[in-house]
């Protein structure tokens, strides 16, 4: 574990930061470092004339063809070419029947990316729950909403057609900026067969909206 930043903003003063979105340079860095800025940021989906809000509180780093967990493991294809796209790109693809959202990383023809495993639920949360009832009516609590990869998807509404998008400015999806105090947790990365040597998930210490402890 490790302490991340200096803060003096809390994340309830997250209006003071809604027009601070993260700029394109943010993630023109390795995926590891990306990965960690992230925790915190908040992840904007605008649907219609609504606006749903998640805290970003776990994400996975992935680097390029020789990372065997990576979606650009053995080189470009059809289906991963958003890879080498330029870095604030989004890139969504499926796994077992559900969406998985990801931002490009380092620069355009370097091909990695970040997953963003599970976010904290905070504007929207009825449209959110609405959405998740649509593959599982069980869903109650708002620490079901989002605490994973494919459930922060339904819970958002995101889908394949938002590969491609710019990350960096206002749209359909967008990262806003947002300063808090908090230690970071390593972990190895999830529901991978063969992985890394290095510790490349990340979630926030003590955040019960997480995928897994």
């Amino acid at each position: 574990m490790f302490f991340l930043g200096i803060n003096k903003y809390l994340f309830n003063s997250i209006s003071i930061f809604e027009d601070m979105v993260l700029r394109r340079e943010f993630y023109a860095r390795s995926s590891k470092r990306v990965a960690i800025d992230l925790l915190g940021k908040v992840l904007v989906r605008k649907v219609g004339n609504k606006i749903l809000r998640g805290k970003i509180v776990e994400t996975e780093a992935y680097f390029g063809m020789e990372d065997p967990a990576s979606r650009a493991y053995g080189g470009k294809k059809n289906l991963n070419a958003p890879m080498w796209d330029k870095e604030g790109t989004s890139f969504v693809y499926m796994v077992h029947g559900n969406w998985l959202f990801n931002v490009i990383t380092e620069r355009e023809g370097k091909p990695s990316a970040v997953l963003i495993r599970a976010l904290e639920p905070v504007d929207g949360k009825g449209i959110m729950l609405k959405n998740r009832k649509k593959k599982n009516p069980n869903i109650f609590k708002d620490k079901e909403l989002c605490s994973g990869p494919g459930k922060l998807t339904q819970a958002l509404a995101i889908n394949q057609s938002h590969t491609g998008l710019n990350v960096n400015k206002k749209g359909d999806i967008y990262i806003e900026d947002n300063k808090e105090r908090f230690e970071v947790v390593r972990g190895h990365r999830i529901g991978v067969s063969k992985d890394l040597p290095e510790k490349l998930r990340f979630y926030i210490k003590g955040n019960s909206y997480i995928s897994k402890k």
